[in-house]
């Protein structure tokens, strides 16, 4: 396996990654047992980044289970900022808080700790705001994340799914109020979705940030088992394809 460097970070990563979404037993895999032998297949293979997240349900609860004995080889990745799965309403007009989700300081720190917990660990080597908050100042974020790294319970932060402009805005806030800035940046990424080549990787790669791309097979569609016309059993190509019907219903 060939390994490259994290951003600027030094930390060194497999080419690819691991990602767990699909394990958690509410939308994926029912069976905790097989994707936790499928993590140690990853891993036997020389793939050292797991990505999860807060959002995926159980997830972070079967990689921590995977990773027991295990965790100092492994470049463990998660989330915060989307409601969790297991936290969404069940039936109509449940509330839900709308304080649990984003990336505000208060949140950010409530949900760190839930993540270490459930993922059986002292720290998190690359911690990710899983999509902007335009309710939440990026000052008030980088500094709840920069006591983060200083408390050492996170190594390195990103963010995900950024637009170029508020990319470049974190990156000048960072650096005129003397705060962690993030490491790496997470978009969605395939021959289906190239949208990120004409400003968000130009961007990144100014700014020295590493580039974790997701859904390089299209949620399914690109990986053969999905013909026109023809039913399939990959669920998120079928909701990917729901998606699409439903924005040519409605217009860009």
């Amino acid at each position: 396996m060939q390994y490259r460097t994290l951003g600027r970070t030094g930390i060194k990563v497999s080419p690819y990654a691991l990602g767990t979404l699909m394990f958690a037993t509410v939308i994926g895999n029912s069976d905790p047992d097989d994707s936790i032998k499928v993590i140690h297949t990853a891993l036997d293979a020389g793939i050292n980044g797991v990505d999860t997240a807060d959002a995926y349900g159980d997830s972070e609860e079967i990689v921590g289970r995977a990773l027991k004995g295990r965790r100092d080889n492994v470049i463990l990745a998660t989330k915060v900022g989307l409601p969790r799965l297991d936290a969404l309403p069940r039936t109509p007009g449940e509330a839900t808080d709308p304080n649990q989700r984003g990336a505000s300081r208060r949140w950010i720190m409530t949900a760190v700790e839930g993540s270490l917990r459930r993922l059986q660990t002292d720290y998190i080597d690359l911690y990710q705001i899983q999509r902007p908050d335009p309710d939440t100042d990026i000052e008030e974020t980088l500094s709840a994340l920069s006591d983060l790294i200083r408390s050492g319970k996170v190594r390195a932060i990103g963010s995900s799914t950024t637009p170029a402009s508020d990319i470049i805005e974190a990156q000048w806030v960072a650096e005129r109020r003397g705060l962690e800035r993030f490491h790496t940046e997470q978009p969605p990424y395939s021959i289906l979705n190239r949208g990120i080549e004409s400003e968000v990787l130009p961007a990144a790669q100014r700014h020295g940030m590493g580039t974790l791309v997701w859904g390089p097979l299209g949620q399914g569609m690109l990986t053969g088992r999905v013909r026109k016309g023809e039913q399939n059993d990959l669920r998120r190509a079928r909701f990917s394809a729901q998606q699409r019907a439903i924005a040519g219903r409605t217009g860009p």
